[in-house]
């Protein structure tokens, strides 16, 4: 039964614009999936990252894109925003640290503005091109949110937000991660924006034969800033798709 009531989990990646996408669609047609959803991060980690999974013997389920592929998603993605009526500028990826706005996505939610931040940094970076790897790109988003620009402008090279990251990979190596986004709905899996219908249907099974269960993130004041930013993506918005 506990299985069966499992929460979903929703793994996805600020870097991917399949993510972001997917996040788009769910914030305008279904923001109840994205309230029950358990979120999780997912990005390819650093060198220290990366010695740190090692030590731990935890080996991620990713392999290396190759540069075929990498043009592909380059033509798929601008065929999809142009379908969804999206702004889209590609960014120049020159040398990506992930973790300077994953980690900071940890350290947004621990001031209950994780979702928030991800709107936006998706928004700068999908809309805008900007890079989100540069720690001021991030520092000045947080500061937008009235988070400590400071602290997440550096959340890579804060020790307790780097050890809680290699949890949260150690998870994604767990749930057998191999690409985002990624519905996890008990044992079931589904991968990529053209299986999220089929997440849907799942979903909206067992959330019909289940009683409805509360979440450590349930509450009046989170419903409201979904219904926010889901009028804000229906009327257009802003460039931020959030007040």
């Amino acid at each position: 039964m506990a299985r069966r009531n499992a929460q979903p989990r929703w793994y996805f990646s600020l870097r991917s614009p399949y993510s972001w996408f997917c996040y788009r669609e769910l914030l305008e047609t279904e923001p109840a999936v994205l309230h029950a959803a358990e979120w999780i991060p997912v990005w390819e980690p650093d060198p220290l990252s990366e010695r740190m999974l090692a030590e731990r013997g935890i080996e991620l389920p990713v392999v290396p894109m190759s540069r075929a592929k990498n043009f592909y998603i380059l033509q798929d993605t601008r065929r999809l925003a142009k379908e969804r009526g999206l702004p889209m500028i590609w960014p120049v990826d020159r040398a990506p640290v992930w973790e300077v706005a994953h980690l900071a996505y940890l350290a947004a939610t621990d001031e209950g503005m994780g979702r928030p931040f991800l709107d936006r940094v998706c928004a700068a970076r999908w809309e805008r091109g900007e890079d989100i790897s540069d720690p001021a790109v991030i520092g000045a988003i947080a500061a937008g949110l009235g988070l400590d620009p400071a602290r997440c402008a550096g959340a890579a090279g804060d020790e307790r937000l780097r050890e809680r990251g290699i949890d949260v990979l150690a998870r994604v190596a767990d749930d057998g991660v191999f690409g985002v986004p990624m519905f996890v709905l008990g044992r079931e899996k589904f991968w990529g924006t053209d299986r999220l219908g089929r997440f849907l249907d799942a979903w909206r099974a067992r959330t019909a034969t289940t009683p409805a269960t509360t979440t450590a993130e349930s509450g009046s004041d989170e419903r409201r800033e979904f219904a926010e930013l889901a009028r804000a993506v229906s009327d257009g918005g802003h460039a931020g798709g959030c007040g």
